[in-house]
């Protein structure tokens, strides 16, 4: 259709699995062209079966693959004009640098001296220079990783995919790895769709981040919007905010009251809530601890008291005993478990959720 947007990757209704059992449902799915995606979700709930479904190397059971405006379902891998790299480095372990990354090069009949130029050029991109005849063997995990990077990027693809590619390196090398990767996409303009576990990683390399749970996407959007407002408790708390206490939302004129149910705790707060009984969900680094009898504008104080302490680096955590329910707090200021604190929470921080939708 004349003017009709032609995206990278186009899924629609893609259900997919192992032997006769669905892992993925009904996923619908739109990358453009240079966007980077990624798929965020804990072990087992479809992403890397997604992705493989995408590439070529699974089946799909019923759903349409569409790959800038063809249709792929049909394809095996090296038709689709995708590349991918994995989790475990997938690299030849007889070969060399030059070899491993030239191999799809190779396949595609290219000459020797343009894959060795070419092969230079990607190494110089991913500061490999120089290591062109050393074997995969005598290199660091780090430096594996972006051999098998260069690999998928020496065949100039528009959609590069990858599944889980930093969960074996060390803290540093992974951090490093983020921001070259994230660099490369933008100075080389391919679409990518990034599959982890790790939910900080996702947060500062994606464009767009998609949440899955249990085979099906739960939400999707930019980083902020799906950090700051999540649309079910589920995402609640699979972004951070962990901590629930129950209140009670009623009408108040123009204004909102806020209670805790059982109790004579109560506070106002400009504008119009859903009312009924509803489960809040926080952070840690919500709320603020005061006395007991502190408040200000717009919060609602609960009475605890300090139950533990830890000290993780620059600020204290304290599981904090509310009613019974232990809630975890962030702060700056040290603090002697046993001590009675007001638990002092901005009700516009809260992440409000009819109580029956709760998980807790």
């Amino acid at each position: 259709m004349h003017g009709e947007v032609v995206h990278a990757i186009k899924v629609q209704g893609l259900r997919a699995g192992y032997g006769s059992r669905p892992v993925i449902y009904d996923v619908d799915l739109k990358v453009d062209a240079g966007e980077f995606i990624a798929i965020l979700g804990s072990s087992g709930c479809g992403k890397t079966t997604l992705l493989r479904t995408i590439a070529g190397f699974q089946q799909a059971f019923a759903g349409e693959i569409f790959l800038f405006g063809q249709d792929v379902a049909g394809l095996p891998p090296e038709k689709r004009g995708v590349a991918m790299v994995f989790q475990s480095y997938a690299l030849w372990p007889h070969m060399t640098v030059l070899g491993n990354i030239g191999y799809g090069l190779k396949l595609k009949g290219v000459g020797r001296e343009a894959i060795r130029r070419r092969v230079g050029e990607i190494l110089e991109l991913l500061n490999l220079s120089g290591l062109e005849d050393r074997k995969v063997t005598d290199l660091s995990g780090g430096q594996r990783q972006r051999v098998a990077l260069g690999r998928a990027l020496a065949v100039e693809p528009k959609i590069l995919l990858l599944d889980e590619p930093l969960s074996n390196l060390d803290a540093k090398v992974r951090l490093q790895l983020r921001g070259e990767i994230k660099a490369l996409q933008r100075k080389l303009g391919f679409a990518a769709i990034h599959v982890t576990h790790d939910r900080e990683e996702a947060m500062t390399m994606a464009d767009r981040i998609v949440v899955m749970d249990q085979g099906r996407i739960v939400q999707a959007g930019r980083p902020e919007d799906v950090y700051d407002r999540p649309q079910c408790p589920f995402m609640a708390v699979f972004m951070g905010a962990d901590n629930t206490i129950d209140l009670e939302v009623q009408a108040n004129g123009t204004d909102t009251e806020i209670r805790v149910p059982g109790t004579e705790i109560r506070a106002i707060c400009k504008g119009r809530l859903t009312e009924g009984r509803v489960a809040a969900y926080f952070r840690e680094d919500v709320p603020r601890l005061d006395a007991p009898s502190q408040s200000r504008p717009g919060e609602i104080v609960l009475p605890g008291e300090i139950v533990a302490r830890a000290y993780p680096g620059g600020h204290y955590r304290y599981s904090v005993d509310v009613g019974g329910r232990h809630v975890t707090v962030k702060d700056t200021a040290y603090r002697e478990p046993g001590t009675v604190v007001g638990l002092c929470l901005p009700i516009a921080s809260l992440h409000l959720f009819p109580a029956e939708d709760s998980t807790k």
